[in-house]
């Protein structure tokens, strides 16, 4: 049986979202993004931020990030690392630490399935947060 490729045509609209994204590593919503391009694409609807993210999050050019909350975010390094969450202002930032692949080794040691792969959210105030509360 043959493998059916996908063929994707450019999309300035998609380019416009993907550079968004990358250039911004503050893991934006949905709404973010249609707010910041719709400014260069003032025909864009929100309907069509969120099918291109879909795709991109489907092509693994973007990671999708559901933190709990009632919006998913966006990333666009597609590397293995952890976020953390600032429970006041709700902020994600990537964190910056030593390897820890070894706990799909440990989950699986009293499990039958296999394991690929972990998504890790620490929690917490950020720094402008601790600070702010110390005033």
């Amino acid at each position: 049986m043959k493998t059916q490729t996908r063929t994707i045509n450019k999309s300035r609209q998609r380019d416009a979202i993907v550079n968004y994204i990358m250039t911004y590593q503050n893991h934006p919503t949905a709404d973010t993004i249609y707010n910041a391009i719709k400014e260069d694409f003032p025909n864009i609807s929100l309907g069509t931020v969120y099918r291109n993210l879909t795709l991109l999050t489907e092509l693994g050019t973007i990671k999708k990030l559901s933190c709990g909350g009632s919006s998913e975010h966006f990333d666009g390094d597609t590397t293995p690392h952890n976020h953390f969450i600032c429970n006041c202002c709700g902020n994600i930032t990537d964190l910056k630490m030593d390897n820890i692949d070894f706990l799909n080794e440990l989950a699986s040691k009293n499990f039958d399935g296999e394991i690929s792969g972990h998504n890790i959210y620490f929690y917490g105030l950020c720094c402008a947060c601790k600070t702010q509360q110390s005033k």
